[in-house]
């Protein structure tokens, strides 16, 4: 593990250089590699000695990003997927068995519901979902066949967060796995292995990739239970590209200096939009109103870049908002250098029914940003224009 401080991780962490002394990591656009003898081929497919062999299992490239996830995250292993979505059910997929319970935060995002609800059913595995307000309520939906914590923190919409440290302590005092989805916080705001974590998963299209361009999701966490994941993995072949793993190391890093503008920018919008007259409620993870804002001080260095509000009036202002944005960009996804703005109820959480969204407080004029890394008055003064325009009949 290196000593390095963060910054210097996500620089210096690379491949060993070739013959041709690059200084770039190269791309390693091969989907198998060659052997020196039969001898060495046999010992690496029967996984007596470490090795590419194919690229579906192993590649420079996504080598390269696995370890310096897990440098940054403080983990021992990992494993990198081709989306982040990916990264969450070969997580679970990898570590439940048929009549397993997960326990997880009800605010999560949309997809990883559907496999809660929809998809594990099918395989007999069943959930418990804890309502973010209510803490106390986490170690009474654990059941005997309770194996796993999922918790997202900030939660996806919302923002809500989550005490690590009460989660930490009590999957170690029930001997329950702990899955954190760290998206939204980084490894550079947040750490959730220093909490008792075991696993951290990450869709790295978002913060890590930092500019919209690729896919691509990773899981880091104890080499035993990476080892689990890497056996279904391997074999269900939810792989990386090699490409995207380049660019995603690439992206990696500038992550620092990104975090710090996007947490900057993000925290300066917030306290603008909750002073505003149209806006009804803010959620920001470092805006002293937030419920949990003391929790949020405790694990997170800065409140990163996403933010939660809801205009006035409802769905009918919401959609007079949207389609009065000029500069920021509405799309569906996040952790871009661009300012994104989304109505969940009709995109990320469209699957829903009404109610669940309700239940966790995804109300229709819910609006998310994903702040960027452009001036913050011209964020701020787009924003400003497109509410004033909501309000008008």
């Amino acid at each position: 593990m290196s000593t390095h401080k963060f910054e210097t991780q996500a620089i210096r962490t690379q491949t060993e250089r070739s013959q041709f002394n690059e200084h770039s990591t190269p791309l390693h656009l091969t989907s198998s590699f060659v052997f020196d003898d039969a001898e060495q081929m046999r010992a690496m497919f029967s996984d007596e000695i470490e090795g590419n062999l194919y690229s579906r299992f192993s590649n420079p490239n996504t080598t390269e990003l696995i370890d310096k996830v897990a440098q940054m995250e403080g983990a021992e292993a990992g494993w990198a997927t081709a989306t982040g979505m990916a990264a969450v059910f070969t997580s679970l997929a990898g570590l439940l068995q048929s009549g397993d319970h997960v326990v997880s935060c009800r605010s999560i995002f949309g997809s990883s519901h559907i496999l809660f609800t929809k998809i594990f059913p099918k395989w007999n595995i069943s959930h418990s979902y804890v309502d973010v307000d209510k803490p106390e309520d986490w170690e009474s939906a654990i059941q005997e066949n309770t194996k796993i914590l999922f918790v997202e923190t900030p939660s996806n919409p919302g923002v809500d967060i989550i005490d690590l440290q009460y989660l930490g302590d009590l999957a170690k005092k029930h001997n329950l796995l702990l899955l954190v989805d760290n998206c939204f916080a980084t490894p550079y705001l947040q750490k959730p292995i220093d909490f008792g974590a075991h696993l951290i998963i990450h869709s790295a299209t978002k913060y890590m990739d930092g500019q919209g361009r690729v896919l691509g999701g990773i899981i880091v966490g104890t080499k035993d239970l990476i080892a689990e994941v890497k056996a279904f993995a391997r074999h269900s072949g939810p792989a990386l590209s090699p490409f995207n793993a380049w660019i995603l190391s690439k992206s990696l890093e500038t992550l620092a200096l990104r975090m710090d503008r996007h947490s900057d920018n993000a925290l300066a919008l917030a306290k603008f939009l909750e002073k505003h007259p149209l806006v009804e409620l803010v959620k920001y993870p470092f805006l002293e109103s937030h419920p949990q804002y003391e929790i949020a001080r405790k694990q997170m260095k800065q409140g990163g870049g996403i933010l939660s509000f809801i205009i006035k009036g409802g769905i009918e202002e919401g959609k007079r908002f949207l389609n009065a944005i000029e500069m920021v960009s509405l799309s569906a996804n996040l952790g871009d250098s661009r300012t994104i703005v989304t109505h969940p109820a009709s995109t990320t959480h469209a699957r829903l029914t009404e109610e669940e969204r309700l239940e966790v407080g995804i109300k229709p004029g819910l609006i998310r940003i994903s702040v960027g890394l452009e001036h913050i008055d011209d964020i701020t003064e787009d924003i400003r224009k497109a509410l004033e325009k909501s309000a008008v009949k």
